[in-house]
């Protein structure tokens, strides 16, 4: 794989050479002498060839990023989509900021990366314009060409004339309903390579006289290797050494199997912690006992409602979870002279290069990070942790090789970060077929990677704390009487980020509950949802929620499942909906049924299929939608099936058998349709497309059983 800093470097070098590199769709492709490129921006290159080169600034982790942001900076360019390659940029003076997460990488690209390929075009069409002697204004670009009349010009004819030219500051965008590329359904460029298995991720780095490294790690937070017995792991063969070291005692081996097996033949004594270490349970009867605590007020609309009408009340429980990606976190590091070398799997390369020069002393300048494809993020890549460590061990080996550690799947599911267990108190009251009253109190442990919250971070106690309880404070409704808060309850466990952060969770109970209102109400949880979505754009916290969206995802949902007809023999629907960070709106109906006799291993009941209605802005690729709709469902259902438990400070799920994921088997038929936005902007699609798929879920098992589902995992039995 080659990087853009890579390829700039030889570019540097090369004086009038060919210089032959390898593209990350695996293509070979020859880059030109440095003063016959055409390179206005660090975004756009383009070859005399006509072989565009498009940088990508976020990291593919399988939701298709990099064909989204190329098809946006190859839709001003007006480029030729068959000549287009793919650059990974890595860190340094010109990418400052490549970090992947939140799902704004298409949404916080798509204004730079259309200025970026209009100005490359505007430069091509003065090099034809004044090679023609024609107005700029009479020529036009298609597929890699400007055409004026009948003559035509290819982009790479024009490479050494537009280089020369001044790159315009403010360069004119095209019109959205000129797009061509744009809105059309795109397969991804890298998909081939990923579905033959030749894409290159972080575990299948190879480089010149690697070794390979197995860690294992204290138990719980606290422990340290009181003594260390390593005869029998020297003795497996291919077995290097064995090193303890700051994160624990590494067997570094001349494969990944003599690693692994000369771990297991450690025989380490642990000292103790200083406390008994976390426990789960007693986490949790904490969580219950800050349900009586008033907590903060994230939002308060209206007076209390008078009293009369039916009140409802219930507890909604959501648990720890591990992250659990396929590809387990592995990194490949190199320490020598000085500097050292990073290939890894990272949803931030330059926070892995801020942290990795923080632990070896060096300067930031001196990490070389090159990225990798990454087999899962969900927000667990985020942290540094992983190349620290391998960053570390690299140094205290003290020799010039490269080492790759690489964690187990245990490894990966009890000692990374988690997402955080939580409580939802709700209460609602209803008067005739509508709510008059609305409390969600949600229990739960903010994020702890970077420390506890700051003076300066509670110096707004109201909005940092409606930034831990997204779905919670923001619900979306207009229900004349409204109270949220939130009460903290620190676990001393690591709580980072996670997909859709912290809305799955509120949005669960939040969802949940709303149709408990609507059977007290004796109303079709459709029609009690739209009756309180009146065609306001209202303010909650820092967000704009827009009512009228969500009824269109709503009415759309509905309409495209048949909602109003009733399910096949033996199916039974349920719906939620969701207005993610202000922006995408999305909607569910799902069918399930109950069968007897479901295998032990597979979630109790079937769902057969989703519907989805989607608002998310401006579409880029409808295809990539829908893929990201699939995975938020599978991410939904896995996430109904498993938890993670602590004893003695010590994560006691490690496999996929005790943490269980969706099975292809249980993946449901999934139909999305798209709103088409009227606004300019394209919005998130990786984390909205999670939190409204659980409390639908339950909603259908509530139609099914007539027993309302209050926590998560599902348990249909007892």
């Amino acid at each position: 794989m080659q990087t853009r800093r890579d390829f700039l470097r030889a570019s540097a070098v090369a004086g009038g050479a060919l210089v032959v590199g390898v593209g990350l769709d695996g293509r070979v492709f020859a880059a030109a002498d440095k003063a016959r490129v055409f390179g206005p921006n660090v975004w756009v290159r383009i070859e005399p060839s006509g072989k565009t080169f498009l940088t990508i600034g976020k990291q593919e982790m399988g939701q298709g990023v990099r064909t989204s942001l190329a098809m946006i900076l190859a839709e001003e360019l007006d480029a030729d989509w068959t000549q287009v390659n793919l650059v990974q940029a890595s860190p340094g003076p010109e990418f400052k900021d490549l970090g992947t997460g939140g799902s704004w990488s298409v949404g916080g690209s798509w204004k730079k990366l259309r200025l970026a390929g209009a100005a490359a075009r505007e430069m091509l069409v003065a090099a034809a314009a004044a090679r023609w002697g024609v107005a700029a204004d009479g020529c036009r670009t298609e597929n890699g060409t400007v055409v004026n009349g009948a003559r035509k010009l290819r982009y790479g004819e024009l490479v050494a004339a537009a280089a020369k030219l001044p790159v315009p500051a403010t360069p004119k965008l095209k019109a959205l309903a000129d797009f061509r590329l744009v809105g059309a359904r795109t397969k991804r460029l890298d998909g081939p390579r990923i579905v033959d298995g030749t894409a290159r991720y972080g575990i299948d780095v190879k480089v010149p006289g690697l070794l390979y490294a197995s860690i294992e790690r204290p138990p719980a937070a606290g422990a340290s290797a009181a003594s260390v017995e390593d005869a029998a792991a020297r003795a497996v063969a291919g077995v290097k050494g064995v090193v303890a070291f700051e994160r624990g005692v590494a067997v570094v081996a001349s494969g990944t199997w003599a690693a692994l097996k000369g771990r297991n033949a450690l025989k380490i004594s642990w000292s103790s912690p200083s406390d008994r270490g976390f426990d789960s349970d007693e986490h949790w009867q904490k969580l219950e006992s800050g349900v009586a605590e008033p907590g903060v007020v994230t939002r308060k609309v209206g007076a209390a409602p008078a009293a009369g009408g039916k009140v409802v009340s219930a507890r909604y429980y959501y648990p720890f979870a591990a992250h659990a990606p396929v590809e387990p976190m592995n990194c490949v590091a190199q320490v020598k002279d000085g500097r050292c070398r990073i290939w890894v799997p990272t949803q931030a390369p330059n926070s892995v290069q801020r942290h990795v020069a923080e632990a070896l002393g060096i300067a930031p300048e001196a990490v070389e990070v090159t990225p990798q494809l990454v087999g899962g993020g969900f927000g667990r890549r985020l942290n540094a942790d992983y190349a620290v460590e391998a960053a570390q061990l690299a140094r205290k080996l003290g020799a010039p090789a490269p080492v790759q550690v690489l964690w187990t799947r245990p490894d990966d599911m009890r000692h990374g970060h988690f997402q955080a267990a939580s409580i939802h108190d709700m209460w609602g009251a209803v008067d005739g077929k509508r709510a008059v009253g609305w409390r969600h109190k949600k229990v739960s442990s903010p994020h702890n990677l970077s420390g506890p919250p700051t003076a300066e971070d509670l110096a707004d106690p109201v909005a940092y704390w409606q930034d831990s309880s997204w779905g919670a404070y923001d619900v979306p409704y207009a229900f004349p009487s409204i109270e949220t808060s939130y009460v903290r309850v620190d676990a001393p466990i690591p709580i980072g980020p996670w997909r859709a952060v912290f809305s799955p969770s509120s949005t669960f109970a939040r969802e949940s509950f709303v149709d408990e209102l609507a059977h007290a109400a004796g109303a079709d949880p459709l029609a009690f949802r739209l009756a309180h979505l009146d065609d306001q754009t209202v303010k909650i916290g820092s967000l704009n929620v827009d009512r009228r969206r969500l009824r269109r995802v709503l009415e759309l949902v509905a309409e495209k499942a048949g909602w109003a007809t009733p399910p096949p023999p033996g199916r039974f629907r349920g719906l939620a909906c969701n207005v993610y960070d202000g922006e995408t709106h999305v909607a569910y109906v799902v069918e399930v049924s109950v069968p007897p006799g479901r295998p032990p291993d597979q979630l109790p009941f079937i769902v057969h299929r989703v519907v989805c209605a989607l608002d998310c802005g401006v579409i880029i690729n409808p295809l990539g939608i829908e893929q990201q709709v699939d995975s938020g469902v599978v991410w939904g259902l896995s996430n109904m099936k498993g938890e993670i438990t602590f004893k003695d400070g010590r994560a006691e799920q490690g496999t996929y058998k005790d943490f269980p994921v969706a099975r292809m088997s249980e993946a449901p038929v999934v139909e999305v349709h798209l709103v088409p936005s009227h606004g300019e902007q394209p919005f998130g699609i990786g984390e909205p497309t999670v939190p409204p798929l659980a409390p639908a879920v339950a909603n259908a098992l509530f139609a099914a059983t007539g027993r309302r589902l209050r926590r998560l995992p599902i348990r249909l039995s007892g």
